[in-house]
Parts: structure tokens; C-alpha cells; sequence
């Protein structure tokens, strides 16, 4: 089993138990993590790494070029993430390794260590980690943080946003294609969009 999202732990349990196998590997967000995940099941098929490389150097460069348009937006701006899909850790790892943008907190509603292993081993260093819904001292948290961007659900992204604070929806991540290396580009966009949205406003 390879899982392409990290919601899967009970999925992956009851597998396990009926005799399947769990390739850990990164998920595949962004140049990086797409080259771990496809790497995993390069390495379990015993398809060599130079291999790999060759077949994969064309879109990987594609999808470096697409990030790069982005970078100059996210590069340096601070992000936080709100608990609310699984995805951020990973999505926190392309941001930080990839866009460098400056992790303040990064929570997430439930936290697998064996199936986000190979994420966490990624992760830059992070101000703050959490697990679990505490969204009084989370939003107190951020209060004083004023990240440049949350990543958060729809029910706090307007009276964030109410309070001049840049919002993502956590929700769009969840159901726009943004897997390997043809979608890295619209990911790096959908973050980038807010901020960009958010200097149009500005008076």
C-alpha cells in the first residue's frame, strides 16, 4: 500500500491485518515529496534510482519552473495552519522546503507518526506544533503571531479575514488536484493567491 493522502489510518490498519504491506514514504506534494512517494514504489518494484531520475527529470524541472513563478510571493512570509484536514504537515513541509515560507504553527486535527514519518523527518524547524482542536489558545495564538498567512476551515476564515489576516480554506485543499509533479504549480498558487488578493486591497 501507498497511500496519496494521510487520512487513511484506519484504512491502513484493517489492510495490514488481512496481510497488505505500508510503503511510508512522503506524500506527493510538490517536487520533493512526489520524488519520495514515487520513490518508494521505485525502490519496492526494484526499478533502479538512476532510472527513476531519468524518467522523472522532465517533469520535475517543469514543475520546479511552475513554483518558481510563486516563490517571490511566499518566500519569507510566515504561514500557520489551523487543525482542520490531516494535510498540514505535509503541505507545511512544500512551503517551508520549497516556497520558503517561515512555519509558525503547524496543527493538525489527528497525527499518524507512522504514516507522516518520512513528513516529519522533512519538516523545518516549526515555532509550534500541535495536535487536537483547541481553538480558543489557537486563535489566541495566532492573535499574537499575525502570520502573513492561516491556512484554517471556512467556519474561522472570515472572521479572520474580518481582522485583517490573510486566510486560506483548508477545505479547497482537500478537493483541488494538487498531487505530483503536473499540479506542484496550482499548488504553490492556491497559497500564494490569498497574499497576492490581499496587496490588490490594500489602500
Amino acid at each position: 500500500m501507498l497511500f496519496a493522502q494521510p487520512f487513511f489510518s484506519e484504512s491502513s490498519g484493517l489492510l495490514e491485518a488481512r496481510g497488505a504491506r505500508l510503503l511510508t514514504a512522503p506524500f506527493p506534494f510538490g517536487v520533493e515529496g512526489t520524488r519520495g512517494w514515487l520513490g518508494a514504489a521505485a525502490r519496492d518494484f526494484g526499478v533502479a534510482e538512476q532510472r527513476l531520475a531519468e524518467v522523472t527529470a522532465a517533469p520535475a524541472a517543469r514543475a520546479e519552473r511552475a513554483i518558481a513563478r510563486y516563490r517571490e510571493t511566499l518566500a519569507g512570509r510566515r504561514v500557520s495552519f489551523l487543525p482542520d484536514s490531516q494535510l498540514e504537515i505535509p503541505l507545511a513541509r512544500f512551503l517551508a522546503r520549497e516556497c520558503g515560507m517561515q512555519l509558525l504553527e503547524v496543527g493538525t486535527p489527528y497525527l499518524d507518526r507512522r504514516m507522516l514519518g518520512p513528513e516529519l523527518d522533512a519538516l523545518p524547524p516549526v515555532l509550534r506544533l500541535s495536535e487536537g482542536q483547541d481553538v480558543d489558545r489557537q486563535i489566541e495564538r495566532l492573535r499574537r503571531d499575525r502570520p502573513d498567512l492561516t491556512v484554517c476551515g471556512l467556519g474561522l476564515a472570515n472572521p479572520l479575514e474580518a481582522e485583517g489576516l490573510a486566510t486560506k480554506w483548508s477545505i479547497e485543499l482537500v478537493f483541488t488536484p494538487t498531487q505530483g509533479f503536473e499540479q506542484a504549480g496550482d499548488l504553490a498558487e492556491l497559497f500564494a493567491r490569498p497574499l497576492l488578493r490581499q496587496a490588490r486591497l490594500k489602500v
